[in-house]
């Protein structure tokens, strides 16, 4: 099996980190990806653990979301901070995951990934406008585990 590194070409992960950028794009959101090889224990506990050693939660608004994804153990999460929460629709997380889950059963995981990208994008540009002292709070590029 591929190192999370290595899961994706090269050609991929720029798709990705593009995806980000756009999801970006007239937001204050933040948008990250977090890919790891396995994920030992609870998926939602350890995407927590992931979003806090990122330093997520320290977006001015609260409008961080971390998408998980664990190869090898094939799970993933969708973790959204307090301020996204709190605005986005009923069930807008689950459906998001169900849409990638589409993606994810024909081997398509990259396609999966930008699409939950842009779909929480669209929630962020909502509900969180960019501002003219914007600042980009978080990196763009795609973060790694073990």
């Amino acid at each position: 099996m591929a190192t999370a590194a290595d899961f994706f070409s090269d050609a991929q992960k720029k798709d990705i980190v593009e995806a980000i950028k756009t999801a970006e794009l007239n937001t204050s959101g933040e948008v990250r990806v977090h890919i790891e090889s396995t994920c030992k224990g609870d998926v939602l506990d350890r995407a927590a653990e992931v979003f806090a050693k990122l330093e997520m939660h320290k977006t001015a608004l609260r409008n961080g979301v971390l998408i998980y994804l664990a190869i090898e153990t094939r799970t993933f999460a969708i973790i959204g901070d307090t301020g996204i929460n709190q605005v986005v629709p009923a069930g807008f997380w689950d459906s998001t995951k169900d849409m990638m889950i589409s993606h994810f059963k024909t081997g398509d995981y990259a396609q999966g990934l930008i699409q939950g990208i842009l779909k929480a994008g669209d929630q962020l540009k909502k509900h969180f406008e960019y501002q003219d002292d914007d600042i980009n709070e978080l990196p763009d590029d795609i973060s790694f585990g073990k």
